[in-house]
């Protein structure tokens, strides 16, 4: 048996996939003349299961979306009184590219508008560091937290250099007010080539679910990043990382969430999830249109707003056991998304002897609607692979549970 996620997933898809508002950016050639229409979405577990759908493996530069991670290495590196005596973490209020830095202290206003990039970027490998070397450094830290070897789509990064004026400006700006002190140039040219890194969305699940991981990569297990450093990472991700609009997305999608030019958009749950989609076509606000309608119906469907104010359900196997006949599932405690993507794994990981699946519900507090879906696929599933299914639920939690077909699934008592 399979999980249903996937399946959900791909139905998901086909739900944004006739919208084509919006355009690819087209200030840079490469990006102008790109395909429009590749649609993938992935989601990992920091348990190290990965789902995924559509175009989830095709390569595309990160662009602004390397700018949380760059972060995060630069505090791993450097420290949060080096990195905060050089960006400051107030959101902007302006658009991504703006030529501003803070009144009074001549910061720029956060680490995830291009001003705050740049300089976060001259931090790396040391001040003293060439570009090569620092980008090098940089491209290492992207890969761990893949968990594969990334590299650089060249002539995209060319490309952007060739049509860098704006940042080319920042850098004067910056190194104007001695922000930085590497040539505007070089610190351009080490930003870009940051920016040109080429990667999946596949990928961007398992990078921005180390961050929701507390810094251990979920599929190799390598602790790349210090816990502290992924908290504020995501804490700034969730005031910073939409731009202008980042208080309109917390509060309406509530995912801590950076996007990219290219048509990349990554958002992390602290403790669940990390989830990355693509889609090239822009809003005038420079975020994925396609994109942002999958994290809404993410955030609506499966109950993923950061603010839901219920328990995340952990455990909720307590023991899968044979009684008579019958194999008894016990679950427990709340059944949301991320309880019931447990049970699930649980369930489709194994191969039972019994005739009968009976899910026990007895010491289950309470279970949302994503929940009751989930258990609702994963019991038709059951039952189509040749199982007698049935329920064990006095409290009646899963009263009126209707399986996709139409039915219901016996109850035993006891």
């Amino acid at each position: 048996m399979t999980s249903p996620i996937p399946q959900y997933l791909t139905a998901l898809l086909e739900t944004v996939r006739e919208e084509e508002s919006g355009q690819v950016a087209d200030y840079i050639p490469e990006l102008a003349s790109a395909d429009p229409n590749p649609l993938g979405v992935a989601m990992c577990m920091v348990s190290g299961r990965v789902y995924a759908a559509g175009d989830c493996d095709v390569p595309f530069t990160l662009q602004s979306v390397s700018k949380p991670f760059v972060y995060a290495l630069a505090l791993q590196d450097r420290g949060i009184d080096a990195v905060m005596s050089t960006v400051g973490m107030e959101p902007s209020g302006e658009a991504f590219n703006e030529l501003s830095l803070d009144e009074e202290s001549n910061r720029p206003m956060n680490p995830m508008i291009n001003a705050g990039a740049i300089a976060v970027n001259q931090l790396i490998n040391g001040e003293e560091s060439s570009v090569e070397d620092r980008v090098e450094v940089i491209r290492g830290l992207m890969s761990r937290l893949a968990g594969r070897e990334l590299g650089f789509n060249e002539s995209l990064c060319y490309s952007e250099l060739d049509h860098a004026d704006r940042n080319l400006s920042i850098a004067h700006m910056l190194r104007s007010y001695g922000v930085i002190r590497d040539a505007a140039h070089d610190a351009v040219l080490s930003y870009t080539r940051q920016c040109a890194i080429e990667t999946t969305a596949r990928d961007l699940a398992a990078m921005v679910a180390t961050l929701g991981n507390g810094g251990v990569q979920p599929l190799t297990g390598e602790r790349v990043l210090d816990p502290d450093v992924c908290r504020l990472t995501m804490a700034v991700m969730s005031s910073a990382g939409m731009y202008d609009g980042a208080g309109r997305w917390m509060a309406r999608v509530g995912i801590p969430a950076k996007s990219g030019v290219s048509g990349g958009l990554i958002g992390t749950l602290p403790g669940q999830l990390g989830l990355a989609t693509f889609s090239p076509r822009l809003d005038a606000e420079g975020n994925s249109v396609r994109g942002t309608m999958i994290f809404e119906k993410l955030s609506e469907q499966m109950g993923l707003h950061l603010m839901n104010p219920v328990p995340v359900g952990v455990h909720a196997v307590r023991s899968i056991k044979e009684q008579g006949e019958d194999t008894v599932i016990v679950l427990q405690g709340m059944i949301n998304f991320s309880a019931a993507e447990s049970i699930l794994h649980e369930i489709f990981a194994r191969d039972f002897s019994a005739s009968r699946l009976v899910l026990d519900v007895t010491r289950v507090v309470r279970v949302d609607n994503t929940g009751r879906r989930l258990l609702a696929a994963s019991l038709l599933r059951m039952r189509r692979a040749g199982y007698d299914i049935a329920i064990r639920d006095p409290e009646r939690r899963l009263r009126d549970l209707v399986l996709s077909d139409g039915t219901r699934a016996p109850r035993v008592e006891g």
